[in-house]
């Protein structure tokens, strides 16, 4: 249940990120409007997927925002070329921790 709950806030962040970066990359940089359709497509899909984590809304958006800070370091390494420093990584880990503690510490 945890590997699926995992794979899911990374799918969503995936989605997310990507569809952000498409309609970014449309309007910073005048690429064509399939690339801001395709750039809402994914933020609506987005948006469904945490739905299908099986913990309310409240915890799964905020332990999201974790996982979000990590993938957005890793989408700015991977796609920009911005290497995460030092102070990126305690972020990023103490994110992770953060999440860990909100989804899968037992209650």
């Amino acid at each position: 249940m945890i590997l699926l709950s995992i794979f899911l806030f990374i799918l969503a962040g995936l989605f997310e990120i990507g569809g952000g970066y498409l309609i970014w990359i449309w309007l910073r940089e005048g690429k064509g409007v399939e690339y801001a359709v395709l750039g809402a497509i994914l933020l609506v899909l987005y948006g469904v997927i945490p739905t299908l984590q099986t913990t309310n809304f409240g915890r799964v958006y905020a332990a999201y925002g974790g996982v979000f800070i990590v993938l957005a370091l890793l989408w700015g390494w991977q796609i920009d070329g911005v290497l995460p420093d030092r102070f990126d990584i305690i972020g990023g880990a103490i994110a992770l921790i953060g999440v860990s503690v909100i989804m899968y510490w037992p209650r």
